[in-house]
């Protein structure tokens, strides 16, 4: 907090008391320990702390940004702002400063993750090994723990705290791979030997695939596929900034999804700052309720052109591409709205496909339809309609009256991921979510498995 008191107090120094000037310092500790070939082959970790200025000065904005805190450093990122300030052009939609507003504590933090060792994270891995039971294992652990402070020039002023841990890895058997992953608030909540003896069961049941012809099929996506869908959602969709140019399938008040599809943007469910980049508080958003489309992510600029005010979505980046929500939940089936739930062991009487009770009960009522692990390489052909295109992974079974009978090779597929999940679309949501991590910034996505009408195989994953 005094660090970025004291960069306001330069700003307003060298530009004058007419300045409006925020700062948000952040402070990283990001630590990772990988494995291949069923061994740590590496161990990293970084510490860094990162100064964000925004300055708008005789009307016009200018953004700089420093990882050096010393005197002379502080300085130099004040000057550069500066004199970027006096190239800009004018910033008629200049949105204003938060007021000073009460911050929420968030989550409470829990330091033996926010300062695990390496020997905390090997344990996880040397379980996941273990419980692979010979075949080839890869994959990471993970921790991180992250701290901001906010001051601005109005008077307003935050702090936060968080820590995340998150494991992914990889069994591999006769060039078939079975994949199992999960982030969580508390390293402790992540079983390695729970999430090795899943991916090892689904590495032994994607052996010898046979390919089937594109189209069509009935799809039961589990919770790592379920999460690209709600990245592009998020991204594209319930992006504040596109929404307001008319680049988003967004309509506010309008049924687009199914009935069963209830999304919220809930940052302070998980270990998350309490606060984003502007210092506006974080709060739930649910951006979709019971199927009706209800809300968009704003940051203070962008719910200053609709009207409605910022949401707690700024973002390093916001202004070019827009606010978008980074911790989504898609809502289970039944009323239990706990998250992260551990992926627990392959249960007796489920098969290896499958790999979990929650999944198997939707499996169960499909006829004939397909059970995808994984999606990656996904890429947007049409913003506005959200068609995507991209390549399952990690293991994909035909499902024959509610059984995982052949695994089947990979496909490529091309999807408009609003339409997947429209009206009449979605048959079957799980009961236990699963939080997937995502890149090492806090954003993570919580769902469960998911079982859907239609999705559009367009030819295998050379094609």
């Amino acid at each position: 907090m005094e660090l970025a008191a004291r960069v306001v107090e330069l700003v307003r120094r060298a530009a004058g008391p007419g300045a409006e000037v925020e700062v948000l310092v952040t402070r990283a500790e990001l630590a990772l320990t990988r494995f291949a070939n069923s061994f740590i082959h590496q161990n990293v970790a970084e510490t860094g702390t990162t100064v964000h200025l925004r300055l708008h000065v005789d009307g016009r904005t200018a953004t700089g940004g420093g990882t050096r805190v010393d005197p002379d450093g502080l300085a130099a990122l004040v000057e550069r702002t500066r004199a970027a300030a006096r190239l800009v052009p004018p910033d008629p939609a200049w949105p204003g400063l938060t007021a000073p507003t009460p911050v929420p504590a968030g989550p409470t933090l829990d330091e033996a993750t926010a300062f695990a060792s390496p020997d905390d994270r090997a344990t996880r891995v040397r379980a996941f090994v273990d419980a692979v039971e010979g075949l080839e294992a890869a994959g990471y652990c993970r921790t991180a723990y992250r701290s901001g402070a906010f001051v601005n020039s109005a008077g307003h002023s935050a702090v936060g705290r968080a820590a995340e841990a998150a494991m992914d890895g990889i069994a591999r058997t006769g060039g078939a791979d079975g994949m199992a992953r999960q982030s969580a608030d508390r390293l402790a909540d992540l079983d390695g030997a729970a999430l090795g003896a899943r991916a090892a069961a689904k590495a032994r049941a994607a052996t010898d695939p046979i390919e089937l012809p594109p189209g069509c099929y009935e799809v039961v996506l589990e919770p790592a596929a379920v999460a690209d869908l709600l990245q592009n959602l998020a991204w594209y969709g319930f992006n504040g900034k596109r929404y307001a140019e008319r680049q988003s399938f967004a309509a506010l008040g309008t049924a687009q999804f199914d009935p069963a599809v209830t999304l919220v943007d809930d940052p302070l469910h998980a270990s998350s700052l309490p606060f984003d980049l502007e210092g506006t508080p974080r709060r739930a958003l649910p951006l979709v309720a019971a199927g009706v489309t209800g809300a968009v992510a704003h940051d203070r600029r962008s719910g200053a052109e609709v009207g409605t005010g910022s949401t707690g979505h700024g973002m390093p980046g916001g202004s070019t591409f827009g606010p978008i929500p980074r911790t989504l939940r898609l809502l289970p089936a039944s009323g239990d709205a706990g998250g992260g739930t551990a992926a627990g062991p392959v249960s007796a009487g489920v098969t290896g496909a499958v790999g979990d009770p929650d999944t198997a009960a939707l499996v169960a009522g499909v006829r004939r339809g397909l059970l995808v692990s994984d999606f990656w390489y996904t890429r947007v052909l049409d913003p506005k309609q959200l068609v995507v295109t991209g390549l399952t992974r990690n293991g994909v079974w035909l499902v024959e009256d509610g059984v995982p009978t052949r695994a089947v090779r990979d496909f490529r597929f091309t999807e408009s991921y609003p339409r997947a999940l429209g009206p009449g679309q979605v048959l079957g949501l799980g009961r236990r979510p699963i939080r997937q991590p995502d890149r090492v910034d806090g954003s993570w996505w919580e769902a469960p498995a998911l079982r859907l009408a239609s999705w559009n195989f367009t030819g295998g994953a050379s094609g």
